[in-house]
């Protein structure tokens, strides 16, 4: 389970930032890994409006942004957007990052392929703001919530202050605190609460990617679905991108991770290996299955796509018995 943060604030160590630092505390209490990005770190261009990602799926800027920077959202179960006002609004750094969401947005709502994962995503505000104008965070909360949307996760809370301006300030509030723990219990808990799966292969480029992602389809919410491998691939499989985007589900931009990290990180209660002699750690009370599927990395668009429909049907029939 994985909780992804954004800072949005230019001052480094600022209140935006003790802001989300205190979630992020509650976060690693509750068991969650996380990461923490920070706008002043960004060097990425700002969407143009050329709307070419609207044609192909993706932006046509010569950057790195969607390399570096989406395999992040596509992992995370949790989101938080953390910034201060800036004239109603959001500073420069992470509006550029919002702006380049556009591809993300493309690839949903022109060319019709969803990201399975957001079934399962929710996305936080948390914003600090100097004055204390009535309508101080209705813009931000506006943008927030259309942000959320494009990259596929339910916009579900905020916690949003007034008059805090100097640095410090944020930790003496007399609530946030308390806020903050009220506000982390709501989200992780039912997180949880849910039985995990691991779907896992050789290089987690195909069919524990294409598992994975039907599986969150199928199951939305009610399960939480990890993909793994033993040693893991620097992309994902084209091929499986193309076939699994036929079925209407997007699995570009997901990065390829080790089986050995996730497990130190949360155990799961069914491990589902495809057929590649994986040997996985004994853990207590967890099913190990294997469906023997051949792997698709040599095979022709044809074979892969008899491969994902295996694939579909054996993840229907799981989902299905639990």
């Amino acid at each position: 389970m994985y909780v992804l943060a954004l800072n949005g604030s230019p001052r480094k160590n600022g209140n935006t930032y003790a802001l989300v630092s205190l979630f992020l505390k509650q976060a690693d209490k509750h068991g969650f890994e996380t990461k923490l990005l920070n706008s002043s770190d960004f060097q990425y261009m700002p969407c143009t409006g050329c709307k070419t990602c609207e044609k192909i799926g993706f932006c046509i800027l010569k950057d790195s942004f969607e390399q570096e920077i989406f395999p992040f959202f596509r992992k995370a179960d949790i989101i938080v957007l953390s910034t201060p006002v800036y004239f109603y609004t959001f500073p420069a750094q992470i509006k550029i990052l919002i702006d380049r969401m556009q591809t993300l947005w493309s690839r949903k709502y022109r060319l019709k392929i969803k990201d399975s994962g957001e079934f399962n995503r929710k996305g936080i505000l948390l914003s600090v703001g100097a004055t204390k104008g009535e309508n101080l965070f209705d813009g931000i909360k506006l943008t927030a919530k259309y942000f959320f949307d494009a990259l596929g996760a339910e916009f579900i809370d905020s916690l949003c202050y007034r008059r805090i301006d100097h640095r410090g300030e944020l930790e003496n509030h007399p609530h946030v605190k308390d806020d903050i723990k009220k506000l982390g219990n709501k989200i992780f808990k039912p997180f949880k609460n849910r039985k995990t799966i691991f779907f896992v292969c050789r290089e987690n480029a195909g069919r524990s990617q294409i598992a994975a992602s039907f599986a969150k389809n199928i199951a939305q919410d009610k399960i939480n679905v990890i993909s793994a491998g033993s040693n893991p691939a620097k992309f994902i499989n084209k091929k499986a991108v193309q076939v699994m985007a036929e079925k209407g589900l997007d699995i570009a931009f997901i990065k390829p991770c080790s089986f050995d990290h996730v497990i130190k990180n949360i155990l799961p209660n069914i491990i589902i290996t495809m057929g590649c002699d994986q040997v996985c750690p004994v853990v207590p009370g967890c099913k190990i299955e294997d469906w023997n599927l051949p792997d698709p990395a040599d095979k022709t668009i044809n074979e892969v796509r008899k491969i994902r429909d295996k694939i579909e049907i054996k993840v229907k029939n799981l989902v299905s018995s639990l």
